[in-house]
């Protein structure tokens, strides 16, 4: 059962990517962002508030537990987290086609594994270190095939942006751990939801008071509310996969990991990316790389 949830998460994971992608044609990434963040926090509003009034009770699929202020300034935290990567992220996914985007969005476990290594001195195996060269060598071939649509994976500032996404994204995901082992999942998921929106609300404020010319014409499209709504699902489909008795969290990130080819054939199918083929050969070459690095760090 708990594959079947990880393999439904990273479906979802890659809708999640083709709704971005189409949302953003023809608006401003803030307003978008902001109206996703609010659908996502209504989904999660009701679980909060009905786990205080208790109709929702402890032990059952949805209930948030009660935690304290210093709780709640850790995810507060987690949301500014989330909040800089998707920014970034929103950005790059806009200016760029979704079939360079999203294989870049998936190098996510080769930044987790560096990390580790410099900031807290892990030594790699020989099949961490044939991961990473592999991973290299394809995102090497990868910006050699940039170029030929005028894209310079070294001076491109949307590539620079969908880097640091990534990274700060790799950063969230470590942070997850500790949190939901601290608090649980539905109490992390719920309130950084809900203080993504606070957040946003700034960002939206400051964007509109330097830049209000950029958020005219606006286009309303129903993909922007579901935004919020798949990736709400998506990820709690992921924390409770990972709740499951006898999950392997190893498989479930790899598994996870499919949804960079639900986002690549989206952006072929629907937005009709050049150098289709070439591409899906390199980003396999690319998701070989990273596997045998999440194999190789079991």
């Amino acid at each position: 059962m708990w594959s079947l949830l990880a393999v439904a998460s990273a479906f979802l994971l890659g809708i999640y990517d083709i709704l971005k992608k189409s949302s953003l044609r023809g608006n401003y990434v803030f307003p978008v962002l902001f109206i996703s963040c609010v659908t996502g926090a209504l989904l999660f509003l009701p679980t909060i508030l009905f786990s205080s009034a208790g109709y929702l009770l402890p032990g059952s699929l949805l209930y948030v537990l009660e935690i304290n202020s210093e709780a709640h300034l850790l995810i507060f935290f987690k949301s500014v987290l989330v909040a800089s990567s998707w920014i970034l992220a929103y950005f790059a996914i806009k200016h760029l086609p979704l079939t360079i985007a999203s294989p870049i969005r998936a190098s996510a476990p080769l930044w987790t594994l560096l990390g580790a290594v410099f900031l807290f001195g892990e030594k790699m195996n020989g099949l961490q270190w044939a991961g990473i060269f592999i991973t290299l060598l394809f995102y090497y071939l990868f910006s050699l095939e940039g170029k030929k649509e005028g894209i310079d994976f070294r001076r491109n500032r949307w590539i620079l942006y969908m880097v640091l996404a990534t990274i700060l994204g790799s950063v969230s995901a470590l942070y997850d751990k500790f949190l939901v082992l601290r608090l649980g999942r539905m109490a992390v998921q719920a309130w950084y939801s809900v203080y993504l929106v606070p957040v946003m609300l700034v960002m939206l404020f400051i964007s509109w008071q330097s830049r209000r010319s950029s958020f005219f014409p606006y286009r309303w499209t129903w993909t922007i509310p579901l935004i919020g709504i798949t990736l709400s699902v998506a990820d709690f489909l992921y924390f409770y996969s990972l709740s499951v008795p006898g999950a392997l969290i190893g498989v479930v990130s790899t598994l996870r990991r499919g949804s960079v080819l639900v986002s690549f054939l989206g952006g072929a199918i629907y937005f009709n990316d050049r150098n289709f083929k070439i591409k899906l050969l390199i980003l396999l070459g690319i998701l070989a790389g990273i596997l045998i690095i999440v194999f190789g760090s079991r």
